[in-house]
């Protein structure tokens, strides 16, 4: 079966990667020809009419002490791709794609299948034509339409009653849906009147030996440090929080992404190291502390202890609802200055339950194409 991937679109982030690679890897295991949908990426542009107004209040947010570049777009696009030159190397080597200039740019005849999914898909502010999510283009076609593991990313409603009814038109048109977190669940029985099943994110349909081989076909060298800190949203008591367990436990801390969304930096210190190297650092820890939902998923995978912080404004509830499925709720911590759960995890039954959720999962994409 001839089958496309709409998912998020692919930059920097290891998880979006990694989720991508991940489902379209266990459909080719299935026996399917896969290809992720991915729109071309465009420069950055200012509109002319916005141009005069833009540069003015950037110029007057570095008078009073808030370095933002005037010509923010340039920046972006003189930059970017070195920025990005290892997760696209991971991205080009890995994954393929289809890549198209607009959605109208897909006809009834390449594929027999669409599969939206995971991620948070279905979030307005992470994809903003939240209908072509949706399979808005897809029109009358005689395909399969399946969401594996989509995402609203939090248990808080935010569409509009607009995209609201006109989404839940479009779902009517799917063979079957699935989502990631059981909030969606709630919310799909709310607002679309809709029973969905709960399936695991993509990531995890694959085993630890899978991501293994790939750090070390690239030859990956070992981690400088045994305490993998992951943080997406830094802050001074994450930061003390993780000297402080470092100290306490004789751990050495390292980290394995950039300051890749800081455009205030020097470039050098934005450039995002391979995806190998990220998978390598839960391989080679001790011990993870995150406020990273798919850096909870890789502790799990690669049976690590860890802690994650809450990442309220990134969706809490994706943490919660991971956790609960696997009897580990007493991971998650409201602050940053708890510490008090970096006891060991006994992994008998969180393997066990993560094998039976594994073959679930599986079989909910086997059976439904």
């Amino acid at each position: 079966m001839r089958i496309g991937i709409l998912t998020l679109p692919l930059h920097t982030n290891y998880g979006g990667i990694l989720q991508a690679y991940a489902l379209q890897t266990t459909l080719e295991r299935m026996g399917h020809k896969v290809f992720l949908i991915e729109k071309r990426r465009e420069p950055l542009k200012l509109p002319l009419w916005k141009a005069p107004l833009s540069y003015g209040k950037r110029i007057f947010k570095n008078i009073i002490g808030h370095p933002f570049p005037v010509f923010y777009e340039q920046k972006v696009n003189r930059e970017m791709p070195i920025v990005r030159q290892y997760t696209d190397k991971f991205i080009d080597k890995y994954i393929k794609r289809r890549i198209i200039d607009d959605y109208v740019d897909v006809s009834e005849i390449d594929f027999d299948a669409i599969i939206v999914g995971s991620d948070q898909i279905w979030r307005p502010k992470y994809f903003p034509n939240i209908e072509t999510a949706y399979l808005d283009f897809t029109k009358d076609w005689n395909i399969k339409r399946i969401a594996y593991a989509a995402s609203f990313g939090t248990d808080e409603w935010e569409y509009t009653p607009k995209q609201t009814k006109e989404c839940g038109r479009l779902l009517q048109n799917f063979n079957s849906v699935s989502v990631r977190e059981k909030s969606g669940i709630d919310l799909c029985r709310e607002h679309f009147h809709l029973k969905v099943t709960h399936v695991l994110d993509p990531t995890m349909l694959l085993e630890a030996s899978d991501y293994v081989k790939l750090f070390e076909a690239a030859k990956t060298p070992k981690s400088p440090g045994t305490l993998l800190n992951y943080i997406l949203d830094e802050t001074s008591e994450k930061t003390a929080l993780i000297e402080k367990i470092a100290k306490d436990r004789g751990l050495v801390p390292f980290r394995v992404n950039s300051n890749v969304e800081n455009i205030n930096v020097p470039l050098q210190e934005r450039i995002q190291p391979p995806v190998e190297q990220w998978l390598r650092g839960f391989h080679d820890a001790e011990l993870v502390v995150t406020d990273s939902f798919h850096a909870c998923v890789f502790s799990i995978l690669f049976k690590k202890t860890f802690i994650v912080i809450g990442n309220v404004e990134r969706g809490l509830s994706r943490f919660s609802s991971l956790l609960s499925m696997f009897g580990l709720e007493d991971r998650l911590i409201s602050n940053s200055s708890s510490s008090d759960v970096t006891t060991d995890i006994s992994w008998s039954d969180v393997i066990a339950l993560l094998d039976h959720n594994r073959n679930e999962s599986r079989d909910f994409l086997s059976n439904k194409l």
